[in-house]
């Protein structure tokens, strides 16, 4: 198979050019700016494009596939080649199941957890020597790559993302996948840009639940989810909600069994993630001995509650977060882990929803359980979204605490944090961002 991927260098696309590299197909990309760590791994195999931007040459009858990336452009000059030529046009969700359509498909979905969940299943699987496909939407410790597509793997597990699948496939990614057996873990409105409702965004996931053909397993403590569910699934349902745990010493303990089992992450959210992993690998026939013996040396996924640096009596802590809901759940992880230190909490407005004024109400109270609540945005990063600029006014009011601070100065930012003691105080960074660049490390 000849396959050319447009707009090779993202996060997804790079790696999916990876695992189709190693299942031994001819791979050729292009993009005009590619980054590392996505440079140096595509240098590595040999797939790096010697010359960057998008050249119309290289779009040949003989290209088995063509995968667009969502970066890429509606105009781009190699897919409107491809298009007059008549290749065969895929989105990368569209051809994860082109390569997936004779195997059992696991897809996880949800506004959130759905990286944490599937990370956990992967790890399970992968500490039991359990073969099996896999796309994860995030850098797992233990493996190569974020995507593994192969020939004798019996079945996949994907995360299932509700965004967009290319520039000219406006489905959801996870409504490609048609699985077996899935995982709902929330809804919380979210890409405000695509989903102008919040009933808008609801039904992309009932249409997913109504594309499962075996069993959904969903948490429980979702009230969306609930509705869902009683509306009739035609499907077997299966429903989860936090496990009994308890907090010593800043580690958390799960509990009901006969002994009690010491984990690595902590926070409801996660103990909901974990019973939702553990109900599909329940039913890819992984004992709950099995599963609890391998899950005990999970550390997290990347970006997911991680922790950045501890001394003894402080630590600071990163996360993707930066829904309304996901802001609230890991804030409030951190101060029931660490109950005898204060928090300071900051987030960064980055994605196109939280820059967005009509969202921005969404997130009232949900920084309020920090002892220190900080809020940071950039008006060059609104520029260049093309959106309506916001001012610190707007967002101190949609948060509703009064003495919340906004920063839009990156510089001025790091300058705080450094001059606070942390003797017992931790810090909790979260952002689908970087805060412009900001090390965390040297916060401390």
């Amino acid at each position: 198979m000849k396959i050319h991927l447009i707009a090779i260098g993202g996060s997804a696309m790079h790696n999916m050019a990876l695992a189709l590299y190693e299942k031994g197909f001819d791979v050729t990309g292009s993009d005009d700016a590619i980054f590392n760590p996505s440079k140096s791994r595509l240098e590595k195999a040999g797939l790096l494009p010697k010359k960057m931007g998008w050249f119309p040459k290289k779009i040949t009858e003989d290209i088995d596939a063509i995968i667009l990336g969502m970066h890429a452009r509606g105009d781009n000059p190699e897919l409107k080649k491809a298009q007059e030529i008549g290749l065969s046009i895929y989105s990368y969700p569209e051809y994860i199941y082109e390569q997936s359509k004779d195997k059992m498909r696991v897809v996880i979905g949800g506004s959130h957890g759905k990286t944490s969940i599937t990370a956990m299943i992967l790890h399970v699987l992968q500490y039991h020597q359990i073969d099996c496909d896999y796309m994860v939407g995030a850098q797992l410790e233990g493996f190569t790559t974020m995507v593994k597509l192969t020939h004798e793997a019996p079945f996949i597990i994907l995360e299932g993302d509700e965004y967009l699948s290319s520039p000219i496939d406006r489905k959801p990614k996870f409504h490609w996948y048609k699985p077996h057996l899935a995982v709902l873990s929330g809804i919380a409105w979210d890409h405000i840009n695509v989903f102008p409702t919040f009933q808008n965004y609801v039904d992309q996931f009932r249409i997913f639940r109504d594309d499962v053909s075996d069993c959904l397993i969903y948490c429980e403590e979702d009230e969306h989810l609930r509705k869902l569910a009683k509306e009739g699934a035609s499907c077997r349902l299966q429903p989860y909600t936090t496990l009994a745990h308890r907090i010593a010493n800043g580690i958390t303990y799960l509990q009901g069994t006969n002994e009690e089992v010491p984990l690595a992450i902590f926070g409801e959210h996660n103990l909901q993630n974990l019973n939702a992993a553990r109900l599909v690998c329940k039913e890819l026939r992984v004992s709950e001995s099995m599963f609890l013996e391998a899950i005990q040396s999970f550390k997290g996924a990347s970006k997911r509650l991680e922790l950045v640096k501890s001394e003894a009596t402080s630590a600071v802590y990163k996360d993707f977060a930066h829904s309304p809901s996901k802001l609230k759940a890991t804030s409030t992880a951190m101060k029931k882990q660490f109950s005898d230190r204060k928090l300071v909490a900051c987030m960064e407005l980055h994605t196109f929803s939280s820059l967005n004024e009509d969202f921005l109400q969404q997130y009232a109270h949900c920084m309020d359980e920090p002892d220190t609540a900080i809020v940071y945005f950039s008006p060059s990063a609104i520029a260049h979204k093309k959106l309506e600029p916001i001012t610190k006014e707007q967002v101190h009011a949609a948060f509703a605490r009064e003495d919340l601070m906004v920063f839009t100065d990156s510089q001025k930012i790091q300058d705080y944090l450094q001059s606070l003691d942390w003797n017992y105080q931790n810090l909790l960074m979260m952002s689908s961002g970087s805060f412009d660049g900001i090390d965390f490390e040297t916060l401390l």
